[in-house]
């Protein structure tokens, strides 16, 4: 079985082409270039499934899709999904959140794990070792930050993240403001782990997301580090579905 798993994200597409749990090819880019390389999959696999998650404005790429006659399947909060959802309001779930957490449940099931995906947004999502989602929370991205300094204020410049160390103290304006979004990020995500493994033992830890890498060398927490961590959950809740 070959399945295309495909996440329309709020700035740009990632594709997943699997067999069975094997990950055989992967692809990220804009609205545009994904059409060409969707038509690159076709040719190239037999591709027996198609699944989506759209947390981004996914409107003309499905539209796309279905002039091409393919069918899919939209992953919605009616979808099933192999684990208990302990969020007091489904509905309301982000629909990426569900399948990070279906992701963790693959890899470690009956285990405490803690899914970061570093992004738009900062999302935290906790898995029990009973294989129940108890929740999490959400803080803005690393690029969100930069951008609120900018627009909320007269003078702050518009930065984007440096790769080298952000210095603590700030000694001009732009290294200031780096030392808040790089270092205050870091901070909040090694304290919010450590309080995770303060309250709940063997926890198991993954970061991804688009900013999941620049991260991962400036936490001080170990952690499993995958950048097509979504993807994995999208496929095991397609073969989970199937079989």
């Amino acid at each position: 079985m070959i399945n295309l798993v495909i996440d329309l994200g709020n700035t740009r597409l990632k594709f997943g082409v699997y067999e069975k749990n094997i990950l055989r090819s992967n692809w990220a880019g804009d609205i545009e270039l994904a059409k060409d390389k969707l038509e690159d999959y076709l040719k190239e696999y037999p591709i027996n499934h198609i699944t989506i998650c759209a947390t981004g404005n996914s409107k003309d790429f499905v539209t796309f899709i279905e002039k091409k006659g393919l069918s899919y399947e939209l992953i919605t909060s009616d979808t099933p999904m192999p684990f208990t959802n302990g969020y007091r309001t489904p509905q309301t779930l982000g629909i990426d959140r569900m399948v990070l957490v279906a992701g963790s449940q693959f890899l470690f099931p009956k285990e405490n794990v803690l899914v970061i995906d570093a992004g738009t947004c900062i999302t935290y999502d906790f898995k029990d070792c009973k294989e129940v989602y108890q929740g999490g929370s959400i803080s803005p991205g690393l690029q969100m930050r930069y951008k609120a300094m900018h627009e909320f204020t007269a003078k702050l410049p518009h930065l984007k993240a440096i790769e080298t160390e952000a210095a603590v103290i700030g000694k001009d304006t732009e290294g200031a403001m780096h030392s808040g979004v790089i270092n205050g990020i870091t901070q909040e995500i090694d304290g919010l782990i450590d309080w995770y493994k303060s309250e709940f033992e063997d926890l198991k830890i993954i970061l991804t997301g688009g900013d999941g890498q620049f991260l991962s060398g400036r936490l001080k927490n170990g952690i499993f580090a995958n950048s097509n961590f979504l993807l994995e959950g999208l496929n095991y809740i397609t073969v989970f579905n199937k079989s």
